[in-house]
């Protein structure tokens, strides 16, 4: 995964390169193949399709507004046009709202072949403090591996929207994905949303109010931190549909 994502920086340096002495660059297609997923076509508003799903999870960490939350719903409407143009500006892209070679291409340079983004991992997702690490998806609810895989991946793309914003220092997972019997033993809630897969307990080098705070901007349905029972020494998020935001000491 290393070794490929080398391959594409080196490639993207070399047509910097190129094109800052004036040679110009023609790219074919959408973009070149990748290892997780690749797009065989431009997408826009109004266009629909598994790839249009694909797209919207790797965007869903940049919504347009505040407490907004998009859909992956595989339905290129109004909201993933401007999550888009989000994405595109925050990595200094044409802004245009339409998803072709030059996103797409990001997009790879973002990830590894496991789809997941380039600084969060299933390893790290999958540790859960003192349950220790836990080799399988397996024992979750639903306890289907493929489902808490996929809810996995969208919420490291939305934990590396908010690294990205976050001026690209690490953000630490202290706790992610939980088997029933784990979260049982570590005192989570029954219906925690760390056993579906949806959830990651966060620290680093921002002050934990700087996390709860910058969650607001990364589409996080649940956001608790300091002054939240439980929750004064980490910042925890989630993907849940609706709002659930509780942070007094941060003024949330």
């Amino acid at each position: 995964m290393l070794k490929n994502r080398r391959v594409r920086l080196l490639a993207a340096a070399l047509v910097m390169a190129l094109t800052s002495l004036g040679v110009g660059i023609v790219i074919a297609g959408p973009a070149a193949a990748d290892g997780c997923f690749t797009w065989g076509r431009t997408l826009r508003e109004g266009m629909s399709g598994s790839d249009v799903t694909q797209l919207q999870i790797r965007l869903a960490g940049w919504p347009a507004n505040s407490g907004e939350q998009l859909s992956v719903d595989g339905n290129f409407g109004p909201r993933t046009a401007a999550a888009l143009r989000r994405f595109q500006s925050a990595y200094g892209l044409g802004v245009d709202g339409v998803a072709g070679s030059q996103t797409f291409n990001k997009i790879y340079e973002l990830q590894d072949n496991d789809c997941t983004p380039i600084h969060f991992s299933f390893a790290e997702l999958t540790q859960s403090g003192t349950c220790g690490s836990q080799a399988s998806l397996r024992g979750g609810n639903p306890n289907d591996p493929n489902v808490i895989r996929s809810r996995l991946i969208q919420v490291m793309w939305q934990l590396e929207a908010m690294r990205h914003a976050l001026g690209d220092r690490p953000l630490s997972v202290t706790s992610g994905f939980r088997s029933a019997s784990c979260n049982s033993r570590v005192g989570g809630a029954s219906n925690s949303q760390h056993i579906f897969g949806r959830a990651a307990d966060l620290t680093g080098v921002h002050s934990l109010c700087t996390l709860a705070r910058q969650a607001r901007l990364h589409g996080f349905g649940g956001i608790f931190g300091p002054g939240y029972p439980g929750h004064d020494d980490h910042t925890h998020v989630d993907i849940r549909g609706g709002r659930s935001w509780s942070a007094p000491s941060c003024g949330i």
